[in-house]
């Protein structure tokens, strides 16, 4: 068998693109495609009937942001004003590298933060179906 060869990458220089047109990549500071399935067990009355599957994974998109409510097109005046629409995403994690195309159902982020630092948020948001490499 051959050794298969490692390119691990560094998130520095991402695109990410919400919508036709707006890019968000200096609001972000972590974005995150992720998969969550269950295995699935069944056992019999004898030691060879036993059944293991998988479930089809679901998938959400968490991303981490500065807040910023004084730019008028921001990441969170955009969630927060797109609140239950589903927008199709464009996510590179090396800039001019492979991409990933996801349809997302948008959350807005928290309001507010701790004193003497930026207010950031965390959000989660819904995928439906799941990401395409492209």
């Amino acid at each position: 068998m051959p050794t298969i060869a490692v390119v691990p990458i560094v998130l520095k220089d991402v695109l990410l693109k919400l919508g036709a047109t707006n890019e968000y990549q200096k609001h972000v500071s972590g974005v995150e495609l992720i998969p969550s399935a269950s295995t699935v067990n069944w056992k019999g009355l004898t030691p060879d009937s036993i059944f293991t599957d998988v479930t089809t994974a679901t998938w959400t998109c968490n991303l981490s942001f500065a807040q910023d409510w004084a730019t008028t097109d921001s990441l969170s005046k955009y969630l927060f004003a797109n609140e239950g629409t589903a927008v199709v995403a464009t996510f590179q994690p090396i800039s001019g590298g492979a991409s990933f195309a996801a349809t997302l159902l948008i959350t807005p982020g928290s309001i507010g933060g701790q004193v003497d630092s930026v207010a950031v948020s965390t959000v989660t948001l819904g995928v439906r179906g799941r990401p395409v490499l492209t």
